[in-house]
């Protein structure tokens, strides 16, 4: 009789997580209803469903199905690509505070952004995304044979000292370009702002590498979980640390990329959601990434909407709403962690 309550304890929380994961997409399921229906500009809902099924040359169906309709899937997206990124850097690291962004890779494509324009007039939108896909990868690719270099390299404290390294120094490089460029600083802040808007950029061309990411983290999932308990451990455990860790970083480089570009740099979504999604279904890296994959949209398309209608008839850009809600979740989780000693 004593071994009943043990024997139901994996059972009870299997159960807690696949009830964690159906809430999450019903919830993500009212998020892209509600990112259809609601706008800055009033549409009823009888209009928004005829519209869907039957689009025709006027300025309403238009916004219903371009603008509306790319925001959402871009919302999605950029949720997705975000969040698992952000579940996977704290693996990584062993950090529940890493974000994605201490790669470097947001630095790296917003200096793309200010070279291209300042250098090559590159002001378009395609030209922004192409930018910012190849300054992410190169920032990503440098931070990496930095961290990597010298006999003591390769650990988690030498890549984020590489990331943070090349951060400073890549913002420093576009500021600068930025205040002797004011053509380049007008193209630049509309894209630093981190927004869901553009509509002239390549859906199969972003899912192409966003899916890729995917591909290689669902294949290194058990490997990312023996990560978690540190090099030694998971090397007792068998499993190769530096291939999986040089996979990791690929991985979550191509999701990043695929982010910055569409959307600008979104911050602090690859922060919260790792951390909540731990504390709903628990330490296990395979969960807590498929619970990202979730909840990552809901929290995207959520801040979508609430700019939608917070200042109508204008709107206030994701980026912008993520980062007020996540300065006080950070600070928080600073507070929470105070007394522990690493």
């Amino acid at each position: 009789m004593t071994l009943e309550p043990q024997a139901s304890a994996p059972s009870s929380r299997l159960s807690r997580r696949i009830a964690v994961l159906a809430v999450g997409c019903a919830l993500l399921f009212l998020c892209i209803v509600g990112s259809f229906l609601v706008g800055s500009s009033h549409i009823s809902v009888e209009s928004v469903l005829t519209y869907l099924q039957h689009p025709d040359g006027s300025n309403d169906s238009y916004i219903v199905n371009e603008l509306r309709k790319t925001r959402t899937l871009l919302g999605v997206l950029v949720g997705v690509c975000l969040a698992v990124a952000g579940a996977v850097m704290q693996a990584v690291t062993r950090n529940p505070l890493a974000d994605p962004g201490l790669l470097g890779v947001n630095a790296g494509a917003s200096l793309a952004i200010a070279v291209g324009a300042a250098v090559f007039a590159a002001h378009s939108t395609v030209a922004q995304f192409f930018l910012a896909l190849a300054g992410a990868c190169i920032a990503s690719l440098i931070v990496y044979l930095v961290g990597n270099a010298g006999p003591y390299g390769g650990t988690p404290v030498r890549l984020v000292l590489a990331g943070v390294a090349f951060s400073t120094a890549a913002g420093g490089a576009t500021s600068a370009l930025l205040m002797i460029n004011p053509t380049a600083f007008n193209t630049f802040r509309f894209w630093d702002v981190g927004a869901l808007t553009r509509t002239d950029i390549s859906l199969l061309g972003l899912l192409v590498p966003a899916l890729a990411g995917l591909g290689i983290i669902a294949s290194i999932v058990p490997g990312l979980s023996a990560l978690a308990l540190g090099d030694d451990a998971a090397t007792a455990l068998g499993t190769r640390v530096k291939t999986v860790r040089a996979l990791a970083l690929l991985a979550l480089t191509l999701l990043c990329a695929v982010a910055t570009a569409a959307a600008g740099p979104i911050g602090f979504v690859g922060l919260m959601v790792p951390y909540f999604a731990g504390v709903l279904v628990g330490a296990h890296r395979g969960w807590i990434i498929a619970t990202c994959a979730v909840l990552g949209p809901v929290l995207v398309l959520s801040a979508d909407i609430l700019g939608r209608v917070l200042v109508r008839p204008a709107e206030m850009q994701v980026g912008l709403l993520t980062a007020f809600v996540g300065s006080p979740v950070l600070l928080l989780l600073v507070y929470k962690m105070r007394g522990i000693k690493r």
